[in-house]
């Protein structure tokens, strides 16, 4: 491993940052709590791009070259990073975001108990939504540990690239990680169809080709677990439908409301009397109400159908907020 990336990888687990910024001639960047704090002295870049190539090696060296961006995850300083390593017009960077040791569960998380219950469906459609950096692969990986603790399931994980380790507690859990093992998110879903499984994971879904694989295995007796980038529910369902042509969006969203479970979405907020980070999320869930508006694509809505929905386990970030506020058993470890 880099000396130098191994030296900032540790003095940023010390100082509880959540991600490190390197580029060319550049001081070190890190992420604390939420905010930028520059660190040390500006970084050559013949040094940055010696780590980056000892980070590939040779082959995924030739494949950045030619596309000018690589994913992986490694770990460094014994803690497991997600590694971006890309170029911009200073030369090669790095992005580099520190993972937890292990996968925690959801009290861990300091999430709310009440997200327990959507592991106990059997097919449909979990999506975990917010903006990049919000915790949105802790939350899926502490879902997927938390169906890993209680059921006996034949779980396939399929990400790009792998950030959590699992290991086989009551379920039987496979990872597969694009393009390492499969050339693409839509190949691995395709094949993981033929693999029994009872819970399909996917890091996330970018493509339409992916969400409408996606839907498909939801709606034929597996319960799917996914993320995706969005502010709210609303435009995590609206970015789904809208991902498809006009003329199809009908029975997509006909095929959205008939396998959705929940959509969460969450956002970062730092406790200050705790002195620590902890998700703040609106969940949906699968109401008639959800439904019906789903169906008519009436998007605008579903703050409507979330500010009604207390009884039927739905979350506005107002009303979760309010709990954060009022919980005092918290889980103190690093940040999600």
């Amino acid at each position: 491993m880099p000396v130098g990336l191994h030296e900032w990888i540790a003095a940023a687990a010390r100082m509880s940052a959540s991600d490190v910024h390197i580029e060319a001639d550049t001081p070190l960047v890190m992420r604390v709590r939420g905010d930028l704090a520059t660190v040390g002295a500006a970084v050559p870049a013949g040094q940055i791009e010696q780590i980056a190539h000892e980070l590939l090696g040779e082959q995924r060296w030739d494949e950045f070259v030619a596309r000018g961006s690589a994913d992986l995850s490694v770990d460094v300083a014994s803690i497991r990073c997600r590694v971006n390593v890309f170029r911009t017009v200073r030369g090669v960077a790095i992005a580099a975001r520190l993972l937890t040791s292990s996968v925690r569960s959801l009290e861990a998380c300091n999430l709310h108990p009440d997200l327990r219950r959507f592991t106990q469906a059997h097919s449909g459609l979990i999506v975990l939504s917010g903006p990049t950096g919000c915790g949105k692969s802790t939350t899926l990986a502490a879902l997927v540990e938390e169906i890993n603790a209680a059921h006996a399931r034949n779980i396939l994980a399929i990400e790009s690239p792998i950030e959590h380790l699992f290991a086989n507690r009551r379920s039987f859990i496979r990872q597969r990680e694009v393009p390492t093992h499969s050339p693409s998110y839509e190949q691995a879903i395709v094949d993981a169809l033929r693999e029994d499984p009872d819970v399909l994971v996917i890091g996330e879904m970018r493509t339409q080709e992916v969400m409408r694989l996606t839907l498909n295995a939801a709606e034929t007796g597996h319960l799917v677990l996914t993320t995706m980038h969005s502010a709210t529910c609303a435009e995590a369902l609206y970015r789904i439908a809208n991902s498809f042509p006009a003329e199809i969006q009908t029975s997509i969203r006909a095929q959205l409301a008939d396998c959705l479970v929940a959509v969460v979405c969450q956002q970062l907020e730092f406790i200050e009397s705790e002195g620590l980070l902890a998700p703040r999320c609106e969940v949906l869930t699968a109401s008639s109400g959800a439904k019906g508006t789903i169906r008519a694509g009436q998007f605008s809505q579903i703050a409507n159908v979330l500010q009604s929905g207390g009884d039927s386990g739905m979350w506005t970030f107002d009303r979760y907020q309010r709990w954060l506020q009022q919980k005092r058993d918290w889980v103190r470890t690093a940040s999600p």
